[in-house]
């Protein structure tokens, strides 16, 4: 039987939305794997078993239980934010030849840092927002900004999830502030050019032969924009599959199928759209999407007739044999 460390928590306010998407995994793997849930909270790595904390042997990614040395077979990542998400625990895992069902290191800092992200999809010919990035220090310059971006527009930390940070700006008087919100959460942050339009988000994941997508859901949010209370607190409606024809349907799947192969990413990943004057605006890539109850991959997965269950096997089968 293969042990499996399911990863969670983390150093960023994604926190409590990883443990939710860990237990999620926790609960839908085959019975025939043995898994264990792994808290990483800065330095401390710890095993939990039986409500207690076990700590984890960082040389070689064991624990001991009983008194017996415990070995990982493989890591299923559930972990949103840093360390994961920006690539940096892959290195670790790298290191000691142990799979993991994400992207790798390179692809993850990649996709995390939303400015590169959209500059590699334009060189790709994908068609992204307008943007604007601001590094820690840097004069703001408001005109300039605006003249490029537009009003409305969106200001985010470069490097976050879970819509911490986010502000939609109407007037210029709002842009300060809203810069001021999102440096709290990164050193460099990224003013967006407004979509108008419908979100959409499109889940995709390899069956070990073929990039496969699931259906696309359309969001609808009560708020401003599908921010945290959208997302997380009811404060939306998710619709799958998406009220948009089936050409438009056609094109983001094959869109998200390329982008999955072209950019080389890996396990369950989620591309999030706003479409415009029928044209598909990528917004961001997450190479670790949440799997909680409320999540968007897990009600995709059902709508197209399948189990979380099964999804994960084929996750962790394809990481054990790359």
């Amino acid at each position: 039987m293969k042990n499996i460390a399911i990863i969670t928590g983390g150093d960023s306010a994604e926190y409590s939305i990883s443990l939710q998407s860990a237990q999620t995994v926790r609960n839908n793997l085959p019975h025939y794997i043995k898994s264990y849930m792994v808290h990483v909270k800065g330095e401390h790595w710890d095993v939990l078993i039986d409500q207690q904390y076990v700590p984890v042997n960082k040389n070689n990614f064991s624990f001991l239980q009983n008194g017996m040395p415990i070995q990982f077979d493989a890591v299923f990542m559930a972990l949103h934010g840093p360390p994961a998400e920006n690539g940096i625990i892959q290195h670790y895992f790298d290191a000691l030849n142990i799979p993991y069902t994400c992207c790798s290191a390179a692809i993850s800092a990649l996709t995390f840092d939303k400015h590169k992200c959209n500059n590699q999809l334009n060189a790709c010919g994908y068609t992204c927002a307008t943007s604007f990035l601001l590094s820690e220090g840097d004069a703001i310059d408001e005109e300039k900004i605006i003249t490029k971006v537009g009003l409305p527009c969106f200001v985010k930390p470069n490097a976050s999830g879970s819509s911490y940070g986010v502000s939609k700006v109407t007037i210029q008087n709002e842009l300060n502030k809203a810069i001021s919100t999102a440096f709290v959460h990164d050193k460099q942050v990224l003013i967006e050019q407004f979509i108008d339009g419908i979100e959409v988000s499109c889940g995709v994941y390899t069956d070990g032969n073929n990039t496969q997508t699931l259906p696309i859901t359309e969001i609808v949010s009560e708020n401003d924009f599908f921010d945290y209370e959208a997302k997380y607190e009811g404060k939306s409606k998710e619709i799958t599959p998406a009220r948009i024809t089936d050409r438009l349907t056609k094109n983001i799947q094959q869109t998200t199928q390329a982008i999955y192969n072209q950019m080389g990413l890996e396990g369950i990943c989620r591309i999030d759209y706003i479409i415009m004057n029928d044209i598909p605006y990528i917004i961001e890539i997450n190479t670790i999407p949440g799997l909680s109850d409320e999540s968007i991959i897990p009600k995709q997965i059902s709508t197209a007739e399948l189990t979380l269950s099964k999804i994960f096997e084929i996750c962790l089968l394809n990481s054990m044999n790359k």
